[in-house]
C-alpha cells in the first residue's frame, strides 16, 4: 500500500505541487488586492486606440480552464513536459506577486459607461466588480496562456492532432487579445508578459533542451 502510494505521488508530483502553489498564490493575491495605499498608474500611448470589443470576454473567462485543462492534462500524460510548464507558471507568477508587492500599480482604462447593453458587457461589469484594476504587471493572462502555448506546441501528446494544437494556440492568442479589448490590461502589461516568458523560456526550457542533448552525447559516446 505505502509502495503504491509513493508510486501514485511520483506520478502526480507536478500536480500536486501546482495545486498546493496555486493556493499560496491565491492568498497572495486576495491580500495583494484588498491592500490600500498609492498606486503607480500603468499607461501606454497605445492604449487609447485599443477600441473596446466586449464579445472577448467570452476567451477572457476561457482562461481559467484553459490552464487548468492543460496543467492537469499534461501531468498526467507527459510528466518531462508538465514539469517544465509547472516551473515556468510558478516562476512567473511568483515574480508577479513579487513585483506587485513591492511597486503597487493599477491603471484607469476601464471604461465609465458601456458603449453597449447586451450581456457580454453585462459579464464585464460583474468581472469588473470583483477583479479591481490593480495588480496588473506583468499580466499573468498573457503569461500563462503564453505558457500554455508553449507546452501544447513542445508535448508529444499533441503531435499527432493539429486541429486540437492549431485550436488551443488560437485559444491562446485570443485570451491575450482579450487583457487589452476589454480594458483589464495596458499594452505596456502585455509586453513585458512577453519579456518576462522569452527570460523565463530560457531558463526552463533552452538550459534543460541543453542538458538532455548533452546526456543523449554522452551515452553516444
Amino acid at each position: 500500500m505505502k509502495n503504491k502510494l509513493q508510486e501514485l505521488a511520483s506520478s502526480y508530483r507536478s500536480l500536486l505541487v501546482m495545486a498546493v502553489y496555486a493556493v499560496f498564490y491565491m492568498v497572495a493575491f486576495v491580500y495583494l488586492e484588498q491592500r490600500t495605499g498609492a498606486v503607480h498608474e500603468i499607461n501606454f500611448g497605445i492604449d487609447a486606440y485599443i477600441p473596446f470589443c466586449e464579445i472577448f470576454i467570452i476567451p477572457y473567462v476561457m482562461w481559467f480552464g484553459y490552464v487548468a485543462f492543460t496543467v492537469c492534462f499534461l501531468c498526467i500524460k507527459d510528466k518531462e513536459e508538465s514539469e517544465r510548464l509547472v516551473a515556468f507558471l510558478m516562476a512567473g507568477m511568483t515574480i508577479f506577486i513579487v513585483v506587485s508587492a513591492v511597486f503597487p500599480n493599477g491603471h484607469h482604462l476601464r471604461p465609465a459607461v458601456f458603449p453597449r447593453d447586451n450581456v457580454f458587457t453585462r459579464m464585464i461589469a460583474v468581472l469588473y466588480a470583483s477583479d479591481t484594476p490593480t495588480n496588473v504587471l506583468p499580466s499573468i493572462h498573457v503569461y500563462n496562456s503564453i505558457a500554455i502555448m508553449i507546452a501544447v506546441w513542445r508535448s508529444r501528446c499533441f503531435k499527432e492532432h493539429k486541429v486540437i494544437t492549431g485550436f488551443m494556440l488560437a485559444l491562446g492568442v485570443s485570451i491575450i487579445l482579450s487583457t487589452v479589448l476589454i480594458k483589464q490590461h495596458s499594452m505596456l502589461d502585455v509586453l513585458l508578459a512577453f519579456i518576462l516568458s522569452g527570460w523565463m523560456y530560457s531558463i526552463c526550457y533552452r538550459r534543460a533542451d541543453v542538458r538532455v542533448r548533452q546526456k543523449g552525447t554522452a551515452k553516444n559516446w
